[in-house]
Formats: C-alpha cells, structure tokens, sequence
C-alpha cells in the first residue's frame, strides 16, 4: 500500500492516461518565491488579480496541514502530521509551537499520531481531528482544555479522522481515512470496514453518509450548505465529489466533480486534498502541483502552482488572504474572493 506523504511527493511517476486539460495559457499571471499562476480561462481573474503574489510565511516542516483562520485573536493555527505539533502563525511574522504534541504521545500502532484537519468553530472554539486518539475533538482555547465529540461508528473505533468542515447550524462533517493508522488499510487497529465521510449531529450521533470512497480526504460545505465535497487522495481515482444533501443532511446523489488525473501527467506532485470555498461558490482544492481554482460546476480555471505536494487551504485575516500549507512551509496569496465564513 502506497502511503499518502510518498505518493503526494512522487506521483509524477506513475504516468497515468487522461485527456489533457485544455488551457487558455500556460504562462504564469504571476511569478514569486513562493509558486506562480497558471491561468485554464479568463475567468480566474474574478478570483485572482493579475498582479497577485504568493508571499512564504514561514518553512522547515515536514508536512504542513489542516490551516484555519482565529479571527478573535488574528492568528492561523496549522499541524505538522508527522511532527506530531500544532503551529500559529501570527500577522506580526513570529511562529510559536501551539500544541505540542499535537494528536498523543501514545504512539503504538500509528504512523502519524499528531493532528490533522483543524477548524475555527462559530462558538470560538477549535475543532481538532486528532489521528492519534482516533476521534473528532474540540478545545477551549481559553483553557486549551479538549473534549472528545466523537470517536466511533456502530460500536467500532473510527480510524483516524482526518479534516472536517461545521455547517451553520453547529453539525459536523469529517472523514475518516486510515492515514494515521501504521499499515493504513491492513493496520490491526482498523476497525471501520470503510473508509467514511460521516455527519455529526448535535446530539453526539454520528451518521456514515459516504462508504465507497477509497481515500477520502479533505470536506468541504457550498455556500447554501446543499452541498457536500470531498476529495479522494487515490492515484487511481484523483477526484472531487460533490454529495446533494437534503435539509436533514443525508446525501441524495453524487457526482465527479473534478476529475485531476490529467493534470497528473505533468508530473506534478500531489493529489486532491484539503479544501476551502469562497462566497462566489468557487472552490479552491489542492491537486496535483498546488491549488487549483474550481468554478461551482466544477470546470478548472486556473492553477496555483506551489512546486510541491500541497496539504490544504484556508481563508483568513479579512477573508480574503488564501493561506496555503504547501509541504514544508506556509504561504499566504491575497484574493478578490472572501471565504464563506466571511459572508
């Protein structure tokens, strides 16, 4: 079984067949330290300006991950998986170790034990999916005192959550991979026959919505909360779903959205990964060689190119600076987008 870090950073390789992705350019819109610009249509500049420049934040990790935005106190929060620690980052520049260690010391059985996906709740809290205590948590980051909100289905033990999105209302949906689990599907603490995206009320239940997806990854909410994206980190099957949810929040049907094995000929690094929308209903995934720009119905308009494996993306300060962990470091590219947390 190939792991998730050593597929991301070597999928160049493995040649798959695809039709190529027709482009309006190649060239870059705009070029800095940290990544550049690829422009698919004309259309990426309601999203990116023309003179938009990544700026690099900070660097040296091993895998950087699960960003989110605390706007009562102006900082990013973001993991180290394999690190086992969480980071913040504030606007003055300085980065302190925010958690440390970040998922549990138990390390027994775990390839990765640290956290994972994080996110800035409406109450002021931080949603936390812990790999190592295979469970959903939250914190008072008054008190940095956690309490577990989930870490089973149906009697077993979930595997190892893996990044979550809250909808308005205060329900939960995360998936559940076994990327923190040592052998990952033939690990001999997996107990989940699948590998789910589920729903967790506010009651404490939790619901399995998605069972047959091989590596689903990072989630995301559209800005009318009907629909539910997941991506899928298998280099078999690089893609984005998007699950219609009825107002009680079950699926009621699915469709590709994106499909990024195309884009995998480039020999670009990286896989469909962690996520965030904006208020226009774009969708800014992580993919092969960066992030890539999504109109709503899926059609890619551009590429932010990072030259690495690239984890995740948040939104933050005022909506609209795109934080992106890209491997080993942290970059920030301003946007004329906000995130819907900020509509």
């Amino acid at each position: 079984m190939i792991s998730r870090r050593a597929t991301l950073a070597g999928i160049g390789g493995l040649g798959l067949v695809s039709c190529a992705p027709s482009r309006v350019s190649k060239a870059p819109l705009s070029e800095a330290a940290g990544g550049d610009v690829e422009v698919f249509s004309s259309d990426l500049s309601k999203f990116i300006a023309p003179d938009a420049r990544f700026e690099t934040l900070a660097a040296g990790y091993q895998w950087s991950e699960g960003p989110t935005w605390d706007r009562a106190r102006a900082q990013l929060y973001f993991t180290d998986v394999p690190q086992n620690k969480a980071f913040r980052w504030h606007q003055n520049g300085a980065v302190d170790v925010f958690m440390d260690p970040s998922g549990t010391s138990e390390t027994e059985g775990f390839r990765e034990p640290g956290a994972n996906g994080l996110w800035y709740a409406a109450d002021g809290s931080l949603l936390i999916c812990n790999h190592g205590r295979r469970a959903v948590e939250r914190m008072d980051l008054e008190t940095h005192e956690t309490t577990m909100l989930a870490n089973a289905f149906d009697g077993k033990r979930l595997n190892s959550p893996n990044d979550l999105v809250q909808a308005r209302n205060g329900v939960i949906y995360f998936t559940d991979p076994p990327y923190g689990l040592e052998g990952l599907n033939d690990s001999r603490l997996k107990q989940q026959e699948a590998n789910g995206v589920y729903r967790l009320d506010l009651d404490g239940s939790v619901t399995q919505l998605v069972a047959d997806m091989t590596f689903p990854n990072g989630v995301a909410l559209s800005p009318d909360e009907r629909v539910l994206y997941v991506s899928q980190s298998d280099p078999d099957a690089p893609l984005l779903r998007a699950f219609n949810l009825n107002e009680s929040g079950d699926v009621v049907s699915d469709k590709i959205l994106f499909d990024a094995a195309a884009y995998m000929n480039d020999g670009a690094p990286g896989l469909p990964d962690g996520m965030a929308v904006c208020d226009q209903g774009g969708i800014f995934v992580t993919g092969p060689g960066g992030v890539f720009v999504l109109a709503p119905n899926g059609q890619p308009l551009g590429r932010l190119r990072t030259g690495r494996a690239t984890a995740n993306c948040a939104f933050g300060e005022d909506g609209r600076s795109l934080f992106i962990t890209a491997g080993d470091r942290l970059l920030k590219l301003r946007t004329r987008v906000q995130g819907i947390q900020w509509s």
